[in-house]
């Protein structure tokens, strides 16, 4: 029986929640009809990057901005267009068989939620929520309901990202003690919150834009469409948009879980929008490839990230912009951010790791490095389609990344109690220090 009959068929949404992807998916393999929750800036990447899978149909489009649902629609004239996700799930919810969300971060774990108890596969952009509790919450229902899942940190998916995991658990530098990784983005905002308000343009439903989130007048600028990232009601800093992508692969590698600690050293808290400059230390239990602990420190904002004499390069060279360092028995284990090489240093020196290179791109089938994001970005998509068709499985599902969003989502708190060591109970999923429990997660307003 094809999918298409098999839904058709179903009594009723809630029946169809109950049923594994697993089963459905192995249906058939004809196509995966798709439903997109933001389709502007990264979101039309997302929307492109998908309809590249030839056998993907881009059956409904949703943004609250006009203007990025046009440019949308253009793309995808068939497509069903919808200002309002959840109007478009109840509707399409028997035309459609995954979802993906990429919006601003406050509105992933409402809309992403909503999806998968409807029984819907989801791919949803990093962080993957914008609380602890909504992590938590996703990871949950992705398992009772066996769906299939994958959150959006492309670069997972990427040869150098692989050979850096590979490497380090080969062993190449021994037991880690310690990871820094630094980028010097700003997304975060030191002045003060904005008054009055802007006329909200013809273009944009701004309470649908708010979602769940608090009531707050629009300013022409400052929230939609660009910074809301900086913004403690809608983003997660740098820390939650680059550090996602720069914690992945030392995070994978090393197996880590969530940290015992965690303190931010950045400016005092002004309510509105989060530090420019954060430095997040955590100390992680040990595993098998590290030490007895693992202390992580994180540095992002302009001038991230100093000086340390752990991150001096031979020959006097620069670091790379953005990237991390291993610090091994060994040695260290430099990886640049992004679509370079990892480099080995041992006693203030490069080694060739030419061989051990060979050896990782034959003995796990590898392939050798491609210089080209716009080729390879579709890989981390199109990974989430076949698995949905029962023909692969993803790399970054849900019960992964639910556990890297939280570490992340647990340093972004710090920063509201500057220079103070927070203690986290994973177990409990609590602070030792209870003012910091009423940053884990937030009232949802209706709209």
């Amino acid at each position: 029986m094809k999918r298409r009959t098999f839904v058709k068929n179903t009594a009723a949404l809630s029946s169809l929640a109950v049923m594994p992807t697993s089963a459905w998916s192995q249906l058939n393999d004809e196509t995966l009809r798709t439903a997109h929750i933001g389709v502007g800036n990264m979101g039309l990447e997302d929307l492109k990057a998908f309809a590249s899978h030839k056998l993907v149909v881009v059956t409904a489009l949703c943004d609250v901005d006009s203007n990025n649902l046009a440019a949308a629609k253009a793309l995808h004239p068939d497509a069903k267009i919808y200002n309002d996700y959840r109007k478009m799930l109840a509707e399409m919810g028997d035309s459609i068989d995954a979802v993906t969300v990429s919006t601003p971060d406050h509105t992933h774990a409402p809309a992403s939620l909503m999806a998968m108890k409807m029984g819907k596969p989801v791919y949803c952009q990093k962080p993957l929520t914008h609380h602890v509790t909504e992590a938590r919450e996703m990871a949950k229902i992705a398992a009772e309901k066996k769906l299939v899942t994958q959150m959006g940190i492309q670069v997972h998916s990427f040869y150098d990202y692989k050979l850096a995991t590979y490497l380090i658990q080969s062993g190449i530098i021994g037991k880690v003690s310690t990871v820094r990784a630094w980028s010097p983005k700003n997304w975060g905002y030191d002045g003060p919150a904005p008054t009055g308000s802007d006329v909200v343009p013809d273009t944009v439903d701004w309470n649908l834009w708010l979602g769940t989130s608090a009531e707050r007048p629009y300013k022409e600028g400052v929230y939609h469409p660009g910074n809301w990232r900086k913004l403690l009601d809608y983003g997660c800093g740098t820390l939650g948009d680059m550090g996602v992508h720069i914690f992945d692969t030392p995070y994978n590698a090393l197996q880590l879980d969530v940290p015992t600690t965690i303190v931010n050293n950045c400016r005092p808290p002004s309510g509105f929008g989060y530090p420019e400059n954060n430095t997040v230390t955590y100390e992680f239990p040990g595993t098998v490839y590290t030490e007895e602990t693992l202390t992580w420190i994180w540095y992002d904002g302009p001038g991230a990230p100093g000086m340390h004499t752990d991150l001096g390069l031979p020959n006097m060279e620069r670091l790379p912009e953005q990237g991390a360092m291993f610090m091994g028995e060994k040695g260290r284990l430099l990886l640049p951010h992004f679509m370079e090489l990892p480099r080995l240093i041992v006693d203030g020196k490069y080694v060739n790791i030419e061989s051990e290179i060979a050896a990782i791109e034959k003995s796990k089938n590898l392939g050798a490095p491609i210089r080209n994001y716009g080729t390879e970005s579709p890989k981390h998509y199109h990974q989430f389609v076949d698995a949905c068709l029962g023909k692969d499985e993803c790399s970054a599902p849900f019960s992964y990344a639910s556990r890297l969003t939280e570490v992340i989502l647990l340093g972004v708190i710090a920063g509201r109690f500057p220079n103070k060591t927070l203690h986290w109970d994973s177990e409990k999923a609590q602070f030792k220090e209870r003012e910091a429990n009423a940053f884990l997660s937030a009232p949802y307003r209706s709209f």
